[in-house]
């Protein structure tokens, strides 16, 4: 193992000074496990993308299946793929009228490249507005639209034309005017330690967007798929933009992303010229495949109706704790705020060592995140939150 571990830092380009370094021999529901047999519970669902849990055997067989008929023929959009085509119906079914022109791509960040552009495109116009303390993707185009100078200052310029306004600030909203293409924002913060919409503070955005003609760009990659309750975070506070992007769960496990829109927006990419967007792997019929049967399991179980109660029942049995100042949650997305850096980077330690996998938030360093399958039992529920409240007790 030990050389395994040196070959990690080797080989594998890092992304921190300070990687985990835990070996995973293999995952099955809301656990993984070292080859040693240590048992860790998966409390942020490699943050909110196992949303049916680990090694789900409706996805496992998917996966199996589609890989015997074919993977990679062709780069996306040119042959009908049965995956993609039932998967993008499905999608279309539970998000609300118009949204029903899917493009799938490889990831969350090309989904908010393809968004971007698409606003761009359809309007004709080129300023952007982004939300403080966001989190859209490292790419280029994704992050010219986050406003935080220590993850963009060494990659500079960014793109011009951007400007940000302040979550649940309504006065920032008149920073939205007749030449701006489109605002990207998050129905529920996630990298901000999860802060929710205030009452009508989304219903003013939607009706600021609709009077200057801009497009209104939901960035779900985070909350969809049952992570709040509904499938989709915009049903569950009851707007709806004009372009969603989706990743994550999206794939069930495997690596897949998409922006979705009306037929009417989304139509102005494929002339003036033609191709103006491609990708070659977007929407890989085992990715698909995956996403597909992830989505079935989520609505032939009605993990759904569970979410509400298994979030409620965290949040009852960690607020109890002395240490905890706050809990911010909508469904089974929630930060347990501690009030203190260093007393979350001390509880981080004590979950490696007592078998817990949990993350703070790029944007808040105080809290740490609880995202866990949608699958998760109420006996497991039950067996973290004690060990959560073993880890605060020694804080």
């Amino acid at each position: 193992m030990q050389i395994l571990r040196q070959q990690f830092l080797r080989h594998i380009g890092q992304t921190s000074p300070s990687p985990m370094l835990v070996e995973i021999e293999r995952a099955e529901g809301s656990c993984f496990y070292t080859p040693e047999g240590k048992k860790y519970y998966d409390t942020i669902s490699g943050v909110s993308v196992s949303n049916v849990g680990h090694h789900n055997p409706a996805v496992t067989e998917a996966v199996c299946r589609q890989a015997q008929q074919y993977m990679h023929v062709m780069v996306y959009g040119e042959l009908v793929e049965r995956p993609q085509v039932r998967y993008a119906a499905l999608i279309a079914d539970y998000l609300p009228d118009p949204l029903e022109s899917v493009y799938f791509v490889n990831s969350g960040a090309e989904a908010v490249e393809g968004a971007l552009k698409l606003a761009k495109r359809f309007t004709g116009r080129r300023r952007m507005i982004a939300c403080r303390n966001a989190y859209h993707g490292s790419t280029h185009g994704a992050m010219s639209v986050m406003n935080s100078y220590e993850f963009s200052d060494a990659y500079g310029p960014m793109l011009p034309g951007v400007d940000w306004i302040t979550y649940n600030n309504l006065a920032d909203l008149d920073k939205i005017n007749e030449e701006t293409a489109c605002v990207l924002i998050e129905p529920v913060q996630g990298e901000a330690g999860v802060r929710l919409p205030e009452k009508g503070y989304l219903e003013a955005l939607r009706k600021k967007c609709d009077s200057t003609g801009t497009l209104l760009i939901f960035d779900e990659i985070q909350t969809g798929f049952g992570r709040t309750g509904e499938m989709f975070a915009m049903t569950k506070y009851g707007v709806t933009p004009d372009i969603v992007c989706l990743a994550k769960a999206l794939g069930g496990g495997m690596p897949l992303g998409a922006f979705v829109s009306s037929r009417h927006i989304m139509e102005c990419l494929s002339h003036d010229p033609a191709l103006g967007h491609i990708t070659t792997f977007g929407g890989h019929p085992v990715c698909c495949a995956a996403g597909l049967a992830a989505m079935e399991y989520i609505t032939e179980h009605r993990l759904l109706g569970d979410v509400e109660r298994k979030g409620a029942m965290f949040e009852t049995l960690l607020a109890s704790h002395s240490a905890v100042k706050e809990i911010r949650r909508s469904g089974l997305l929630m930060a347990v705020e501690l009030g203190s850096s260093e007393r979350l980077y001390h509880i981080m330690e004590l979950f490696k060592e007592r078998g817990i996998l949990s993350d703070w938030f790029l944007f808040c360093d105080t809290a740490f995140r609880i995202s866990p399958p949608l699958t998760m039992t109420d006996d497991e529920i039950r067996d973290v939150c004690g060990i959560i409240h073993g880890c605060l007790d020694d804080l």
